[in-house]
């Protein structure tokens, strides 16, 4: 099954844009307001806004939101048809919106649109599971403990891997900004800025994917960062384990700059444990 995941989904930084740290709110003017389902303005409606109107996808992008959030939740299951004017009516948003959102829940499996038949979710084997967007809806929604020990499992193949490869290509160019990214996640962390923490510790992660030079593993990239968010992490008020965490992500760098392999697996397999053992820090739905 194919990925929607991708490293240019992962907003990486490129020399010269660091200074994008630390990361802004969206303008509150960009955050329009959507009626639930039902009617009653509910929590999953306000999650819903609040991970959309950062990404700066408007109308639609707030829909497909919604919508996705709702199915993968089971509000919306296979009993019932999306009927595309009702949609259109309770959101309040125009029939091409509706359109244009339904095709891309179609994309991701989560939809069908079949002549006679109309719109149906589609059952769960038949999701994406490795898209990004579905990964934090299941993820802030009742599968959210599967979906986090899924993730943690998957890490565990995808990153000590992608260690072990990065110090056998001697990327110079990344290896700087992987530096950079252990700078910035330190002042945070003295700042006490959790979302910069994390912002840094994700970009960290996508990039040393990237330094692998393996492109079916920088398409995982996405899904990587993914996990770093849903999973929780000890960022704030937990201060031991973080400077532990960066001692962490120190000794990977300097294992890639020596070239030894398999000292850079070993410091991301460290890194990993004290991610799963660490005391669980429930963050919010992405605000970017």
């Amino acid at each position: 099954m194919m990925t929607a995941a991708r490293s240019a989904d992962s907003g990486l930084a490129g020399p010269g844009e660091l200074d994008r740290y630390p990361y802004t709110e969206a303008p509150a003017g960009e955050r329009a307001a959507f009626r639930s389902w039902g009617g009653a303005e509910s929590e999953l409606g306000r999650a819903s806004r609040r991970g959309t109107a950062s990404r700066g996808r408007g109308l639609h992008g707030q829909l497909v939101q919604q919508l996705g959030q709702m199915i993968v939740s089971g509000d919306l299951g296979a009993d019932r048809p999306l009927v595309p004017e009702e949609i259109g009516q309770r959101f309040e948003v125009s029939r091409t919106v509706v359109r244009e959102s339904l095709r891309v829940l179609e994309a991701k499996g989560l939809v069908s649109a079949r002549p006679n038949v109309g719109t149906r979710v589609r059952p769960v084997s038949d999701w994406n599971l490795l898209d990004p967007d579905i990964i934090e809806w299941r993820a802030f929604g009742p599968q959210r403990d599967d979906q986090r020990r899924e993730l943690d499992d998957l890490r565990w193949v995808i990153e000590p891997l992608a260690a072990r490869l990065a110090a056998g290509h001697g990327r110079e160019d990344i290896q700087q900004r992987l530096g950079d990214m252990i700078e910035i996640m330190g002042h945070a962390m003295g700042q006490g800025d959790a979302i910069t923490f994390s912002r840094a510790d994700a970009e960290f992660h996508a990039l040393l994917i990237r330094a692998a030079g393996n492109r079916m593993l920088e398409h995982l990239s996405g899904i990587v960062s993914a996990a770093l968010h849903v999973s929780g992490g000890p960022v704030t008020g937990c201060d031991r384990p973080a400077e532990a965490s960066l001692g962490h992500h120190a000794r990977i760098v300097e294992a890639l700059a020596s070239g030894d392999s398999a000292a850079a697996e070993t410091a991301m397999r460290q890194l990993l444990i004290g991610h799963t053992d660490g005391e669980r820090v429930v963050p919010a739905p992405r605000e970017h």
